[in-house]
């Protein structure tokens, strides 16, 4: 039996712990995962930092890594759930037509969604956070509110099927929270032990 398959909608300067620790571990848990980006390519992510001195974050070159399809390839039919981290990238990917679409799908149809820190720049858009709770980074509650939605400044905050965090800092209870959400809308098959 094939492990669902999770997709992760990213692209340049994102933020490099909030695109590697999902990946890793849904990986880990069983899952199939994919990164989709606005073009199949070598992706450039970030490193997020407070620095003494400085008003908001700075920005350092994190890792590099594939993106596995383009977001115009995406069959959204064929994923059991969706998961977009922060950094810049979402300021970018959510003016991306496909993208917008692929988030809508997931919507639609209520398949789980895990989202944190600057992701909520690409919900906004696709229009589907009016009348959800949700946690963003906390600069952006303004957004959050200006979009119809409620911001709760929380590490993990669950609506129906959608999981949000603040930031890579809350990432253990967002990704429990989140696996409670995928094993029973997208549970793993049990798997075979060979015999010795």
């Amino acid at each position: 039996m094939a492990s669902p398959k999770i997709l992760i909608l990213t692209g340049d300067a994102a933020e490099s712990l909030e695109v590697m620790y999902p990946y890793q571990r849904l990986r880990e848990e069983g899952y199939e995962v994919h990164i989709a980006a606005p073009t199949r390519k070598k992706l450039h992510f970030v490193v997020h930092d407070f620095e003494p001195g400085y008003d908001t974050y700075t920005e350092k070159p994190g890792y590099s890594w594939p993106a596995d399809l383009s977001f115009a390839e995406v069959r959204p039919q064929d994923y059991a759930a969706l998961v977009i981290p922060g950094g810049r990238a979402p300021e970018y990917i959510r003016n991306d037509a496909h993208c917008q679409k692929i988030i809508r799908h997931f919507f639609d149809e209520r398949k789980p969604v895990a989202h944190l820190c600057h992701a909520a720049l690409a919900l906004i858009p696709a229009g589907v956070l009016k009348t959800r709770r949700t946690a963003a980074y906390p600069a952006l509650e303004p957004d959050v509110r200006a979009a119809g939605a409620e911001f709760v400044d929380s590490e993990a905050v669950v609506d129906g099927v959608m999981v949000s965090a603040r930031a890579w800092p809350d990432h253990p209870a967002w990704m429990r929270e989140f696996l409670h959400v995928l094993r029973k809308k997208a549970p793993l098959g049990k798997t075979r032990v060979a015999a010795g």
